[in-house]
C-alpha cells in the first residue's frame, strides 16, 4: 500500500489534489502539536512515526512533508530560500501552526527535530521523544549512506520545481548538520558528509535536548524497546500487542524521491503526446494508430510484392537455364 501511495501521490500533486489524509482533517479541533520526535534522521524516526500513527497521533515525517505542498512550500519560502540567498543556513521561524492545521498532532525526523527549543515553549503541553542509536559511529554510517542515496535522484531532475525545492532542503540541512555553509552554493552533486562535524553535531544536539527539555516531558528512546516505553510516557493504557513497525526508511525515501521526479515527468510527456495525437488526427483524419497501421500494411504489401517479384524472377532464370541445357543436349 505504501508503494502504491508513493506512485499515485505525484499525480495527485500535479493535479492539485490532496496528497495526505491529514489534509481532510484541517478543520479538526486539535490545533496544537502533542508529540515531537527530536532525534536526528536515521535514529528510527520512521518506525517511530508508524508507531505514533498506531497510537492515534497523525505524525508528520519528512516523507509526508514531501507529499504536502503547502508545508514544503512554507519551509522553502521561510527557511531554505532565505538561507541560500544569504549564504547562511539559519533556523528561522517556521509556521508550526500550519503543520497543526493540516491535522498533524505529532512530528518526527528532520527538519522539525532541530526546533525543539522553539517548540518546548510554544507548546507547553507537548511531549518530546529523543530517538538515538547504539553509538555515534553507528548513526553516522547510516546517515552517510542515506545522504548518498537520496541526493542522486534530485541531482538529475533539478530543473523540475519539486526537485529543486527538495535540493534546496538538502543544501540547508547538510549545512546545518555539517556546520558548513558551503553546501548552500556548491554545484550539484552535493559533497559527502563530513564525518567529524556530523558526529559532533549529532552529539551536541542530543546533549542540548537533554539540557533544555524538562525531564517529565522527555523520553530518550531506542525503537528496539518497542511500544511499552511509548505507551507509558504518553499515558496510553491500551498498548498495542502487534509487532513494532520496522522499516527501511532509506530505501523508502529513495523510492519516493525517484517517483516524485519520474512520474510527474512521465505525466507531462503523456499530456504532450495526447495533444500531439489530437492535432495529428485533425490534420490527417486518422489516429496515430490508424496511420501507423496503414503505413505498416503498405510497407508489408510492398515487401510482399517485392518478394513475389524476386521469386518470379528466380523461377524465370532457372527455367531459362534449364531450357538452355536441354537445347545443347539436342544439338549434341
Amino acid at each position: 500500500n505504501l508503494g502504491i501511495a508513493w506512485l499515485v501521490k505525484p499525480f495527485q500533486r500535479l493535479a492539485g489534489l490532496s496528497t495526505n489524509d491529514a489534509n481532510n482533517a484541517a478543520e479538526s479541533s486539535i490545533k496544537e502539536l502533542q508529540v515531537v520526535g527530536v532525534g536526528y534522521g536515521r535514529t528510527g524516526t520512521y518506525s517511530l512515526t508508524l508507531a505514533l500513527d498506531e497510537l492515534g497521533y497523525k505524525t508528520l515525517h519528512t516523507q509526508h512533508m514531501y507529499e504536502t505542498p503547502e508545508i514544503l512550500d512554507m519551509w522553502n519560502r521561510e527557511i531554505f530560500t532565505p538561507s541560500i540567498e544569504s549564504e547562511n543556513a539559519v533556523l528561522g521561524h517556521p509556521d508550526f501552526d500550519l503543520i497543526a492545521s493540516k491535522g498533524f498532532t505529532a512530528t518526527a525526523d528532520l527538519p522539525m527535530s532541530l526546533y525543539f527549543e522553539q517548540l518546548v515553549d510554544r507548546y507547553p503541553d507537548c511531549k518530546f521523544i529523543l530517538t538515538t542509536r547504539q553509538s555515534s559511529e553507528v548513526w553516522f554510517r547510516s546517515w552517510d549512506m542515506l545522504t548518498k542515496t537520496i541526493t542522486t535522484p534530485t541531482r538529475y531532475f533539478s530543473w523540475m520545481s519539486h526537485a529543486d525545492t527538495i535540493n534546496r532542503y538538502y543544501r540547508w540541512l547538510f549545512s546545518r548538520i555539517n556546520e558548513d555553509n558551503s553546501y548552500l552554493s556548491v554545484p550539484l552533486p552535493l559533497p559527502d558528509q563530513n564525518k567529524e562535524r556530523s558526529i559532533a553535531s549529532y552529539e551536541e544536539h542530543n546533549r542540548r535536548v537533554r539540557e533544555v527539555i524538562p525531564v517529565d516531558r522527555l523520553l530518550e528512546y531506542n525503537v528496539k524497546q518497542g511500544y511499552e516505553p511509548l505507551c507509558q510516557f504518553l499515558e496510553i493504557a491500551d498498548c498495542p500487542t502487534s509487532p513494532f513497525p520496522k522499516t527501511n526508511s532509506a530505501r523508502s525515501v529513495q523510492v519516493q524521491t525517484i517517483s516524485a521526479m519520474v512520474i510527474p515527468l512521465a505525466l507531462v510527456l503523456f499530456v504532450l503526446f495526447y495533444a500531439f495525437a489530437n492535432t495529428f488526427h485533425r490534420q490527417t483524419g486518422q489516429t496515430i494508430v490508424q496511420w501507423t497501421n496503414s503505413k505498416w500494411t503498405a510497407l508489408m504489401e510492398k515487401q510482399s510484392n517485392r518478394a513475389m517479384e524476386n521469386n518470379e524472377e528466380t523461377r524465370r532464370k532457372r527455367k531459362n537455364k534449364n531450357g538452355g541445357g536441354k537445347e545443347k543436349k539436342k544439338q549434341q
